[in-house]
């Protein structure tokens, strides 16, 4: 069984945190919406990947929606003491699949009532707030009267730490006048590498950057090219895009998804992977060789 020890721990909060975790959004059904096509194995990733050391698992009770979280409690309630579930709030599902803004007060307020209930907690470790003003990645705009919901729930006790997903550095900047921010989830990867200076400033300022999508957007050329020093590295061109991630910068944790064991593996063993300077030096080409740049 892989172990992803290699990949070292940050800090999330208060908490030590695996840099390697797992993400669950392909839990759910195609499009991220209705049940698993095999409920069985679903759990048994989920199983899996907390026996081989994964002890952050970023969920969201829109997936599905209530899908994943319905079947993390299944799989793994009562939950290990080290166990950090990261979930997010501010979007919801229609009977069509599609995903709408759920921004208001009362909408978050009844997000997190949600996660609370099909997780089978009484207080979140930690909700991501996601900006809905633009669903194809971040764009400006005001997002302190949701801030101000979620810290009213911190206060609360129904929330322990509050995050933030698919937003600016002058929102995160505006967010952390408000409240503590433990952590922030972009886009980001070898291709698209648009946030290379709130990865970086993040890191100065001790917070966890979370990277969404890390094998996203290639070019054909691009994807050539990582084919071809992840032949070299003896692995397959994800590990190779998530060693790159994790040796990137050390604020960086990861959550790769997956509905199967052995995709599940595969993943973890990118954290034993090491780059040699000649594999990182082809890698940084990538972002100049891609259609755009």
């Amino acid at each position: 069984m892989a172990k992803i020890d290699a990949a070292g721990t940050y800090i999330m909060g208060d908490r030590p945190v695996r840099r390697m975790g797992y993400g669950a959004m392909q839990l759910a059904g195609p499009g991220v919406f209705g049940p698993p096509r095999d409920r069985a194995e679903a759990i048994a990733v989920l199983r899996e990947a907390v026996e081989s050391g994964v002890n952050h698992i970023d969920t969201s009770d829109f997936y599905g929606p209530h899908v994943t979280n319905e079947i993390i409690r299944e799989a793994l309630h009562p939950y290990t003491q080290d166990l950090v579930i990261v979930t997010k709030v501010s979007a919801k599902r229609d009977d069509k699949g599609n995903w709408l803004p759920a921004m208001s007060p009362s909408e978050l307020r009844a997000a997190v009532e949600d996660n609370l209930r099909n997780l089978g907690l009484e207080q979140l470790e930690v909700v991501n707030l996601r900006s809905m003003h633009s669903v194809h990645g971040p764009a400006e705009g005001p997002l302190e009267e949701q801030v101000n919901a979620l810290a009213e729930m911190q206060r609360e006790g129904l929330i322990r730490h509050i995050g933030l997903s698919n937003v600016t550095r002058k929102q995160v900047d505006d967010a952390r006048q408000i409240v503590p921010i433990v952590c922030v989830q972009n886009a980001f990867n070898l291709a698209h590498r648009e946030d290379e200076a709130l990865v970086h400033f993040l890191a100065d300022e001790g917070i966890p950057y979370v990277p969404f999508f890390p094998l996203g957007g290639f070019s054909p050329l691009q994807s050539t090219i990582l084919s071809e020093v992840a032949e070299h590295a003896g692995a397959t061109p994800m590990q190779v895009a998530l060693a790159w991630l994790l040796r990137r910068s050390p604020n960086i944790m990861l959550i790769p998804g997956t509905s199967s064991r052995g995709h599940l593996r595969e993943n973890l063993e990118a954290a034993e992977i090491h780059l040699s300077e000649g594999a990182m030096a082809k890698l940084e080409l990538l972002e100049q060789k891609g259609v755009g740049h």
